[in-house]
């Protein structure tokens, strides 16, 4: 899986002071057109020190709609590797957001050692994707170009639309060790690979004020069921397991396993945008949802989120 791709050992040396605000200028350049997608930002900008890693995009889009997918916290760790880039997102040591941006996405990428890991604020990167708009004019991209000179150093990005370049400047911070949720995929008990638009509408029918989500998975009926204990009552979603909307449908045993709706309302960002959804859950009841989404260039990405069951279903069954 394209987890094991960008799975690295983070370093726990601990945290700079907060991140500063980012440094932006905006440098009018008398282009004909736009400037080549390809083509390298002013040396003199760049070409003082070796960097560590390089990455260029014709449309800025494709990485920052794959980064508000996991944007529930501030903080973000980055990890490139020559296959790619992860961004992992953290919250409460229970749920772990990963981005994953495969290299053939790049119009340009180096990593010019082994691994490259940093920790990054998330929201100063997405408001710097989006300096010349969240949504642009039919046929107008911005085009990025990210550089790293190492440890130390900010996250440089260049963008640049309609013949206007802007430079920011972001600080990085030293990483951190990131979850092991230790999810194999030799330890899943049940898999199914649905149409993200019938978990969609299953998620608008549940009741939100439930304080968890209860995941059934079974052989037999109800094969695949959603739950919801709020306000008004207990609310469930049933699947047949030959539904047009189930693509596979793997289930060794049955299943039950809560997990608190808090924690999986982030990835309501990536359902949003994703087709399909793969849902598997291990001997543990851990909870793995990978999201398959496809770029405004047809190009598939994929967004992955693991949660912790809700440690007091045992004592609700007892």
């Amino acid at each position: 899986g394209l987890g094991r791709w960008f799975r690295g050992e983070g370093l726990r040396r601990g945290i700079r002071p907060p991140v500063p605000p980012p440094l932006v200028s905006t440098i009018p350049r008398p282009l004909v057109g736009t400037m080549p997608r390809s083509s390298s930002p002013p040396r003199a900008e760049v070409a003082a020190d070796r960097f560590v890693f390089v990455a260029t995009l014709d449309n800025a889009r494709n990485l920052s709609n794959l980064l508000k997918a996991v944007h529930f916290r501030d903080q973000a760790t980055v990890f490139a590797s020559a296959n790619g880039i992860r961004v992992t997102t953290e919250a409460a040591k229970s749920v772990q957001g990963n981005a994953f941006i495969q290299a053939c996405i790049f119009q340009e990428f180096q990593v010019e050692e082994d691994s490259v890991m940093f920790v990054i604020n998330l929201t100063v990167l997405l408001d710097c994707l989006t300096i010349f708009g969240a949504t642009s004019l039919p046929g107008v991209t911005t085009a990025l170009r990210m550089c790293y000179r190492g440890y130390g150093h900010p996250l440089t990005l260049f963008l640049e639309e309609s013949g206007v370049v802007t430079v920011c400047k972001i600080q990085t911070q030293e990483p951190e060790e990131t979850l092991d949720f230790d999810f194999c995929s030799t330890n899943v008990l049940n898999k199914i690979i649905l149409q993200s638009e019938s978990l969609r509408e299953a998620f608008a029918e549940l009741d939100m004020s439930s304080e968890v989500l209860q995941i059934t998975m079974s052989p037999e009926k109800p094969y695949f069921r959603l739950s919801t204990f709020g306000n008004a009552g207990s609310t469930h979603c049933d699947y047949p397991k030959d539904s047009d909307m189930i693509e596979a449908f793997h289930c060794n045993q049955t299943q039950t396993n809560r997990y608190k709706i808090s924690l999986l309302k982030p990835s309501t960002k990536a359902l949003a945008l994703s087709s399909k959804v793969s849902l598997r859950i291990d001997n543990r009841g851990f909870l793995s949802l990978q999201y398959m989404i496809r770029n405004e260039d047809g190009q598939i990405c994929f967004v992955e989120y693991y949660c912790c069951p809700d440690e007091e279903l045992g004592e609700l069954e007892s």
